[in-house]
């Protein structure tokens, strides 16, 4: 269904080190790396995350009611991507837990990238 997804950032360095290492958590790698923008995803798929200065030079806002959803393969995935997160540079919007309110196993775990994007991390499996 997407292509793609654009997030903005006023800091690409610390947004790279942020995504890096909750990628890592995600099984998510860089996938294209330049001065102003990065590329997150699975090698040779999509959809692709995309962190990028905004074209139009003018500082990146946050998009109320916006909020990147990354999927985690398992419950401990998503907890190891939510003390990734907090350790690089992100802020806790929901620590990690079920969700039965979204369905029986909805697992999930809330952050504010650097920038105050909201990533929701989140395994959908019975265990």
């Amino acid at each position: 269904m997407f292509s793609h997804l654009t997030v903005g950032s006023n800091d690409i360095a610390r947004a790279k080190a942020f995504y890096d290492a909750v990628g890592v958590a995600l099984g998510l790698t860089r996938l294209a790396d330049h001065p102003e923008a990065a590329a997150y995803g699975s090698p040779n798929s999509r959809p692709q995350l995309w962190i990028v200065r905004p074209l139009d030079r003018k500082p990146a806002t946050v998009g109320n009611g916006i909020t990147i959803g990354l999927e985690a393969s398992d419950r401990s995935a998503v907890d190891a991507a939510h003390a990734a997160a907090l350790a690089h540079g992100g802020h806790d919007e929901g620590k990690p837990g079920l969700r039965p309110h979204y369905h029986p196993n909805y697992y999930g775990a809330y952050v504010r990238d650097p920038d105050g994007n909201k990533v929701c991390i989140v395994c959908h499996k019975a265990v």
